[in-house]
């Protein structure tokens, strides 16, 4: 039940240690003991009558500015255990009736900040009832859940092709630790078969099309994934020879998402990621009102403009600066910063 305080939703969550038996198979590395999980359950906040008065805050790990979000990590009255609370705005509604009652009514305070010309900036407090917040709670909290939420420093690094051959290549191939079963399984149909949209079945120029992972169904957050047949790694890899695969891909993939959606190529980003969060060669096609994951500059790339790239310089992108985003906790970061290709903050300094 929601602590009157803040008027909140709260969505209680126990550690993630406690998974279902599905996801254990997918996570073979969490070797999860049932008694373990029954002993943390029964030490949950979750179990007794919930008040965020009783919350007692030792650090804020993250703010996401986008998503109007903050992670503060502290403890419960009575429990030792550390708890992170997860608090996100709500998304406004559309509902024209729902407006006018939870917004533009006599209860809504606003206040003027200041005005110029015809613009005007004020704080605006709705009423009670639809002031709420999503509030997620995770008790008892493990270390995995610490390092998930807080904050980590990001840097830009402007891969030239010289640092690709010598620093990111060698890395991903002793790193490779992210079997890429899963897509042969694809292929082979011994896997997600039923999800198939579309497939060309030709070895050089086709792929397989799917929902990604994260479309929930919707048409205004369309998301689909388009794997190559054809074994190439990443952006990086591909030259003048790959043009008919990328022509293929961008004019069947959009011919087919306009005959099933009624989506025009016009609404659609399709685009590559740098880096990939896996190395087979993907498009992402996407409803172009979706602000999507991965969608900033730093990381995606537009086919329509790889196309023309190579089109104009076939071996483009074995030439190019690849700019894009690593984690202070990422081991390729540090090797950059080892290799003096990019600068850290000093860790030592206390944020």
């Amino acid at each position: 039940m929601a602590d009157q305080g803040i008027g909140g939703v709260i969505s209680a969550t126990v550690a993630d240690e406690c998974i279902s038996p599905t996801k254990k198979m997918k996570l073979p590395s969490d070797n999860v003991d049932n008694d373990h999980c029954d002993q943390l359950k029964k030490n949950s906040v979750h179990d007794s009558s919930l008040s965020l008065a009783n919350f007692h805050m030792e650090r804020v790990l993250d703010v996401n500015n986008t998503r109007k979000q903050i992670f503060v990590q502290g403890t419960f009255t009575g429990y030792e255990s550390p708890a992170v609370v997860i608090l996100e705005k709500k998304v406004f509604p559309e509902d024209n009736i729902y407006l006018k009652r939870g917004f533009f009514n006599e209860g809504t305070i606003i206040r003027k900040s200041f005005s110029n010309d015809v613009y005007g900036n004020y704080e605006c407090f709705p009423t009670r009832e639809h002031n709420g917040l999503n509030t997620t709670i995770i008790h008892p909290a493990s270390q995995k859940h610490l390092d998930k939420f807080i904050r980590k420093e990001l840097y830009l690094v402007d891969e030239t092709y010289q640092i690709y051959k010598d620093v990111t290549l060698p890395h991903l191939e002793e790193n490779d630790t992210f079997s890429l079963q899963w897509i042969d399984n694809i292929f082979s149909h011994k896997a997600e078969q039923d999800k198939i949209i579309y497939e060309d079945e030709d070895p050089e120029t086709g792929f397989i099309m799917l929902p990604d992972l994260k479309w929930d169904g919707s048409l205004a957050t369309l998301n689909i994934l388009v794997i190559a047949r054809k074994k190439i790694k990443s952006l990086r890899h591909l030259d003048s020879s790959h043009l008919a695969l990328l022509k293929n891909i961008h004019q069947k993939g959009t011919n087919e998402i306009e005959k099933r959606f009624n989506l025009p190529a016009s609404q659609l980003r399709i685009y590559l990621h740098y880096q990939p969060s896996y190395y087979h060669l993907h498009v992402h096609f996407s409803h172009l009102m979706f602000d999507a994951p991965g969608i900033f500059c730093e990381r995606a790339h537009l086919l329509a403009s790889v196309i023309s790239n190579i089109e104009i310089i076939p071996d483009y992108y074995q030439k190019a600066v690849l700019s894009f985003v690593v984690k202070e906790d990422d081991p390729l970061c540090k090797k950059y910063h080892e290799k003096g290709i990019i600068s850290m903050i000093n860790q030592s300094v206390d944020n």
